[in-house]
């Protein structure tokens, strides 16, 4: 959590910060021209994020970019508050946060309320802390991508 100004109510500066980032990143998508041009430039502004990321996280994002291209290729890759996401009719689904550029102790890869995984138990999460996972955790991640993409056979 970021530690909020003493001001009541008043956002961090970095709150504010992710704010003005998302409010550039919904002006620049504004201003991206429909179909095949915006989608090759999402990819490409979120494949540069990723490459500014830190040693670890920088890592981790790769690999979900990898797994969400194979397990849920249609979900699209975008922006999301200045991190890695992957949409579906421009709703983000599946997201990565770092935690080293968002000053945590781990990183986090979480699925919106747009994803699949209800469960009938009426629980489930809805993030997942990393750090340096394991081969298994990786597969068990794979498992979250699919489900939440809405791929319910298996």
């Amino acid at each position: 959590m970021t530690k909020r100004d003493d001001a009541a109510g008043e956002f961090s500066a970095q709150e504010r910060a992710a704010m003005k980032e998302r409010a550039a990143e919904l002006k620049a998508e504004a201003k991206r021209a429909k179909g095949a041009e915006k989608a090759a430039a999402d990819e490409a502004a979120l494949l540069a994020r990723i490459e500014e990321m830190p040693d670890g996280d920088r890592q981790m994002a790769e690999r979900l970019h990898q797994m969400v291209a194979t397990i849920a290729p249609d979900l699209s890759p975008k922006l999301y508050y200045g991190q890695p996401g992957y949409a579906r009719d421009g709703k983000v689904v599946v997201f990565f946060r770092s935690g080293q550029m968002d000053k945590e102790r781990y990183s986090t890869i979480g699925v919106s309320a747009q994803a699949a995984l209800d469960d009938e138990s009426g629980l489930w999460p809805t993030a997942y802390a990393l750090i340096d996972p394991s081969e298994k955790a990786w597969e068990q991640l794979g498992e979250i991508v699919r489900r939440a993409a809405g791929d319910n056979s298996a």
